[in-house]
């Protein structure tokens, strides 16, 4: 079986790569991305390309399933390149695979493409796929997800599969989530039980998290099992300020919701963090998730728990913890992090 991985070096595609060096069914993978990495790894042929702009069905050409990964999240003040990427990318993606006549296609969404939903209660891949409107993420998971139906119907003889993971986190992408999403201010030394004693309690900020590496391994059994359609993927327990205060032995404050949310808003405003408030609106908006068909049809079940996932990546953040790929390099944001903050904190796509 081939396989081609695009957007291979980040979070995710590092565990996919992983998890298929283990996989015997598997005998060559492709691993496609913009900037090519310092990394070997088992079965495993590097290629350079951007889904924007490049020639993609050449690479599918031969191939026995492609896994889009492939997704910007940064620079957060271009909206136009982020669509261009993701949305307009994705297109491309989908009519590469139906070119070279690929017969299985796997798409990364996410928790983000639902609709809001309950905080009380586990919701199923019935729930609705319209995002959250107000996060440029969810409404570019939605709008792919709707593409993908259209490609669905168009190709019903093509097996396709959609993931929609929680919050994944793992060690290794530490220094990566810190820069996409908290920026080159975070004091990431200072991220220690001892020094974390006040943990904000805001209403409805109750989300899902995985391991990476238990994502990765979902991949692999969507890759080799044949089933179709949506799998929600997600780890117990759910994280709420009540969990993460237990686990860092400090004590909850409680804070308005609207109060938090402005706060939030400002701080990307004077540029002191590079996500938008949409973040904040998807974190209290989206439901949380029941990944029961993912146990039942792809026989998944986390390595991991949520609370595991979170403390390795508090542990990666304090150590400036990374792997040999330029979305997840330790010293990808320059000496001092001065190639992030002259980037303008979200404002340009860093080099």
């Amino acid at each position: 079986m081939r396989v081609v991985v695009l957007g291979a070096t980040g979070n995710v595609g590092t565990s996919l790569l992983a998890a298929l060096a283990e996989e015997q069914r598997v005998d060559s993978v492709v691993g496609v991305a913009r900037r090519l990495p310092q990394l070997a790894a088992p079965k495993v042929e590097w290629a350079r390309a951007d889904v924007a702009v490049d020639e993609l069905e050449p690479l599918f050409r031969g191939a026995d399933a492609v896994v889009h990964l492939a997704w910007l999240i940064q620079p957060s003040r271009d909206l136009a390149r982020l669509h261009r990427v993701n949305v307009s990318g994705s297109s491309r993606v989908f009519d590469g695979v139906a070119s070279a006549g690929v017969p299985a296609l796997v798409f990364a969404s996410s928790v983000g493409a639902y609709s809001p939903g309950p905080k009380d209660r586990l919701v199923d891949e019935s729930w609705p796929v319209d995002g959250v409107p107000t996060s440029f993420y969810a409404r570019h998971k939605a709008e792919v997800e709707r593409l993908l139906d259209r490609f669905e119907a168009a190709h019903p003889d093509i097996r396709v599969v959609r993931l929609r993971p929680g919050l994944i986190f793992k060690r290794d992408a530490a220094s990566g989530i810190r820069r996409l999403f908290a920026g080159p201010l975070l004091p990431s030394p200072l991220l220690r039980p001892r020094v974390l004693r006040i943990v904000p309690d805001i209403p409805g900020l109750r989300v899902q998290a995985v391991h990476s590496l238990d994502v990765g391994e979902a991949y692999r059994r969507a890759l080799v099992t044949d089933v179709r359609g949506p799998f929600n993927v997600v780890a117990e327990p759910v994280l709420d300020a009540d969990a993460v205060a237990r686990i860092l032995g400090a004590r909850t404050v409680h804070v308005p919701q609207q109060a938090a949310r402005r706060m939030f808003a400002a701080a990307y405003r004077l540029r002191l963090h590079p996500s938008p408030p949409g973040w904040f609106d998807l974190a209290v908006g989206v439901p949380l998730l029941d990944s029961g068909r993912a146990r039942r049809e792809l026989g998944w079940e986390p390595r991991w728990s949520a609370e595991d996932a979170l403390l390795e990546l508090l542990g990666g953040l304090r150590e400036g913890a990374g792997i040999g790929t330029p979305p997840l390099a330790p010293q990808a944001g320059g000496p001092l992090r001065v190639r992030e903050l002259l980037t303008g904190v979200g404002g340009r796509e860093r080099a």
